[in-house]
This record gives structure tokens, C-alpha cells and sequence, in this order.
């Protein structure tokens, strides 16, 4: 019996950044807002975190910085994952000798990797440490999708116990497959309760770094019966989403985290500041959620 690194919502977290480095300051005011949030799991590193510009002494330090700071209270799951196999295991490995107590691997990117190399890929990483791995299928970023078939396959590994899961054509596929000890979680704040209505257990969250204690409480609404109050919430984040998706992520979620008052400073290039437009629309959908 597999036993799920979380249940709810795990806020998938920015990385606050100065021109130096990263701002740990800043980052612990947010590890605690989160906390204080109610947010189930935080994921550090990972598509929010902007990982892909941190080189591995900082993305390491990052991750231990977390798991000390956050002391056992929720699981920190790293994001680890690479399109080399050989730094995938790496940072995989690192993880857990800093306490991670799981990870989140992407399928490889741009090596566009068949589905027999995405499952040796995993397995790999799986055979090299003992913490929990969870599986990012995100096609929209990584140009692939990772099968139903071969999630199945990969969920007969021991140590890999859930997917999160942005392909929602298929989650019901998954989740017949995989049965109830593999989690689904989604990986779209827009498809939480899609997912969670097929079998899933959870999401991995953009919105939560600006709406933690809504974002759980939607998902704990639904896993606890609720549905209608979960769809109502569900629904009132809508236009909140689009403002927090009007630029590639984490864009706006950066200005977002800024405008209630934390220094989450700018993204790294290759990207940029949020327009003046989108800027004005994240307010406004702010103000009118009632956050600023």
C-alpha cells in the first residue's frame, strides 16, 4: 500500500530572487505564509521556482533551506527533474541527502525521449534513491506526453507513488490503470475538481502562493463531500486564473506574490517583467477577489 506524500494542496512555490542570489529572507516569510496558509505540501525548485536558471549549488541550497526551515511541519517535495538522466539522478540524489522528503521529475524536455526512454528515464532515477518520486507530465512545456501505459508501468516501482498530472484527457485513464495507491494530482489550478472527480487526490498549485487557504479548502470541501461548496470556490477563482496564466508562469504569479507585499523581486531572464496590461488586469482581478 502506497501512502500519498500529501492530500490537498501542495503550493508549488516562487523563488524570490535578488540580483545576488536568492532572497532566503523572503523565502521564509513565504514558507510561513504558506504554512500559517494551510497549504499541505510545498514544492520547491520546481516550474514556478524557475529551476530550469538555478544552478545546482544554489538549487540545492534552496531545497535545504526549505526542508529546514519548514521542520517537518508538511512534506517538502524538490523538483529534481532533468533531460539528462545523468543530472536528473544527481539532483535527485541531493535531494535527499538534504531531507527532501520527496521529489517532482519532469519528463525530459526537448530530447523529445520515446516512451520506452521515458520509462527507463524514471526507473533509473527511482533506483537511485529511497524518498518518493512524483511524475510531471506537462506536455504544454516539454513537447511529449507521458502514457497512461507507461505511467502504469512506472507506478509498479516501489518508490514512485503519484503523477502530477496536466493532461486531463487523460486522468481517468490513469487513475483505472493505476488504481487508488498511485496519486493523481493536477497540475492546472483551472482542472482541480475535474481531476479530483476522477480519483484524484490533490493539486500542485500556482494560485495557493497568493490563495493558499482557499486552495485547500476547495479540495477538502470535495474530498469531504462538499461539491457544491468545492465548484463555488472552484468557480470564483476562475478569472483569478487567467490573470495569474496572462503571461508564461511564473510571470504573473511573481507580481502577484509582490503585490501582497512580499519582495518576491523578478523573474530571471530569459524572462521578463509582466506587461503594464496584464500587470493592471492581475490587480483588478485581485482587488475584486478581495486580496488586495
Amino acid at each position: 500500500m502506497k501512502k500519498p506524500l500529501f492530500i490537498g494542496s501542495a503550493v508549488a512555490i516562487v523563488t524570490p530572487f535578488t540580483d545576488d542570489g536568492v532572497d532566503y529572507q523572503t523565502l521564509a516569510e513565504l514558507i510561513e505564509f504558506q504554512i500559517k496558509g494551510g497549504s499541505d505540501a510545498i514544492v520547491v525548485c520546481g516550474t514556478t521556482g524557475e529551476a530550469s536558471t538555478m544552478p545546482d549549488d544554489e538549487h540545492i541550497a534552496v531545497i535545504k533551506f526549505a526542508v529546514e526551515k519548514v521542520n517537518k511541519r508538511v512534506p517538502v517535495i524538490a523538483g529534481t527533474g532533468s533531460n539528462d538522466t545523468r543530472h536528473a539522478i544527481e539532483l535527485t540524489k541531493a535531494a535527499e541527502a538534504v531531507g527532501a522528503d520527496g521529489i517532482l521529475s519532469v519528463t525530459p524536455y526537448y530530447n523529445k525521449a520515446t516512451q520506452k526512454g521515458l520509462y527507463e528515464h524514471f526507473k533509473i532515477i527511482a533506483n537511485n534513491v529511497t524518498i518518493p518520486i512524483i511524475l510531471y507530465n506537462v506536455p504544454s512545456r516539454t513537447n511529449l506526453n507521458l502514457n497512461p501505459e507507461t505511467i502504469k508501468a512506472l507506478s509498479e516501482i516501489d518508490n514512485i507513488i503519484a503523477v502530477k498530472e496536466c493532461n486531463l484527457g487523460q486522468v481517468g485513464d490513469v487513475v483505472n490503470l493505476c488504481g487508488e495507491d498511485f496519486a493523481v494530482y493536477s497540475g492546472d489550478d483551472n482542472t482541480v475538481l475535474p481531476v479530483l472527480s476522477l480519483g484524484g487526490k490533490g493539486v500542485i498549485s500556482v494560485m495557493a502562493n497568493i490563495i493558499p487557504q482557499d486552495t485547500h479548502d476547495m479540495v477538502m470541501k470535495f474530498l469531504q463531500g462538499d461539491s457544491n461548496g468545492a465548484i463555488k470556490m472552484q468557480l470564483q477563482t476562475f478569472n483569478l486564473i487567467k490573470a495569474l496564466f496572462s503571461e508564461v508562469n511564473p510571470i504573473p504569479i511573481k507580481a502577484a506574490v509582490s503585490l501582497l507585499g512580499f519582495k518576491a523581486g523578478q523573474c530571471r531572464m530569459p524572462l521578463t517583467e509582466i506587461s503594464d496590461n496584464n500587470l493592471e488586469l492581475l490587480r483588478n482581478q485581485m482587488k475584486a477577489y478581495g486580496l488586495i
